[in-house]
């Protein structure tokens, strides 16, 4: 049931917005002033306040500005006999909701109550989310070769310079990615990802760039592309080295000139989006076989990221395992099972040639067929080495 708090010095106008409040299931609590209100929001866990702005020992902004300083913010809903536009304007400035002058009109405030609390929910869920998309990217270790990726991480990533991330496949590129955007300045704009790889070349350009309706026979509606959608954010061009050399000429143009053109249309339309591209080839070997334009090379390489392969971080496989362990207990819903100390030194001596990606696959695969404590026997019978 949502907690509500009646912020008002006028007792009548506190009685009659709880009595019309508990009678839609709203848990009601009430402060005769501003100073009681602040203390109250302090100690108990408001889902949304209905504050009125002039009150004795502190007003109702006063009590917004505060409030919004700590962890857990409420809505606002500011009411008033004497506002106007310019204090509704500030009201909402300051991080209010909405501003209901008084008396308020019954279906007006039922209804902005209920937009409140479902703006309430939804941050509520975004921040969870986030905190979930947080751990399920969490870069996991401290070898020497994984701290030089992150150090690196730190530094790139505040800039606009562009990124060429290589490595293995299976070590975690696209985790590198991610990272780069989620510290950026971009972190809150949308990180587009493609596998170039796993889109056919006749399809490419179409995916990248969009296509307008008619352009090819299945082309029934306008569609914007990845470059379209990753507008003020970032665009992930994985496995890079797979795009056909058409494609390869409209990426160019597109950091070039900061333009694109969709499939068969003629428009110019202006993208700004940082790239960040990954590889598991050579590039340069796939530039002498002809293959890869070198002055893409050139214009994606401003900065390179070499991913370590597991098998030159081994000692950060207890800290992996951890994690994969605490991961697959989450999604299964499950006690985190415990693994013995011999049994991680024997997956250390493994060469994970699937590097980061087979290591999950083996946890889990014990997880499942293992014993209550994961034992060295369970893993020599089911890691397949």
């Amino acid at each position: 049931m949502p907690k509500i708090l009646i912020i008002d010095d006028e007792k009548v106008i506190r009685s009659t917005l709880k009595e019309i409040l508990e009678y839609e299931d709203y848990e009601i609590s009430e402060a005769k002033d501003g100073e009681e209100g602040f203390s109250m929001i302090q100690k108990s866990d408001f889902d949304l306040i209905l504050c009125d702005i002039k009150m004795p020992k502190m007003d109702g902004m006063e009590v917004l500005t505060k409030s919004l300083t700590l962890e857990k913010q409420p809505q606002f809903i500011m009411i008033s006999a004497h506002g106007t536009i310019e204090t509704a304007v500030e009201a909402t400035k300051k991080g209010a909701f909405d501003f209901i002058p008084k008396p308020p009109d019954l279906n007006r405030l039922l209804l902005t109550v209920r937009n409140a609390l479902e703006k309430k929910n939804l941050v509520q869920e975004t921040k969870v989310l986030k905190k979930k998309l947080s751990k399920k990217l969490d870069m996991v270790g401290g070898s020497p070769a994984i701290s030089q990726v992150k150090e690196t991480i730190e530094k790139v990533a505040p800039t606009e310079a562009r990124v060429l991330i290589t490595g293995p496949n299976g070590t975690g590129k696209e985790l590198v990615a991610h990272w780069v955007h989620q510290k950026s300045e971009r972190a809150s704009a949308p990180f587009i990802a493609v596998n170039c790889a796993a889109i056919p070349s006749e399809l490419i350009e179409s995916e990248l760039f969009g296509h307008e309706k008619g352009a090819f026979t299945s082309a029934m509606k306008q569609r914007q592309g990845k470059f379209e959608q990753a507008n003020g954010g970032t665009i992930f061009l994985d496995e890079v080295g797979d795009m056909s050399l058409s494609a390869q000429a409209k990426v160019l143009r597109a950091l070039q000139e900061h333009k694109i053109t969709r499939v068969g249309g003629d428009k110019d339309i202006k993208v700004n989006v940082r790239v960040i591209a990954a590889t598991n080839k050579d590039l340069k070997k796939e530039i002498e076989a002809g293959e890869f334009r070198e002055d893409l090379y050139h214009r994606l390489s401003v900065i390179l990221i070499q991913v370590p392969p597991l098998k030159d971080r081994l000692e950060d496989i207890p800290l992996l395992v951890d994690k994969f362990l605490d991961d697959i207990a989450r999604e299964y819903g499950t006690v985190k099972k415990v693994i013995e100390d011999k049994a991680l030194k024997k997956l250390q001596q493994y060469p994970w040639t699937g590097n980061i990606r087979e290591l999950r696959n083996v946890v889990e695969r014990l997880v499942i067929l293992g014993n209550k404590t994961i034992t060295e026997e369970d893993v020599k019978k089911y890691a397949d080495y």
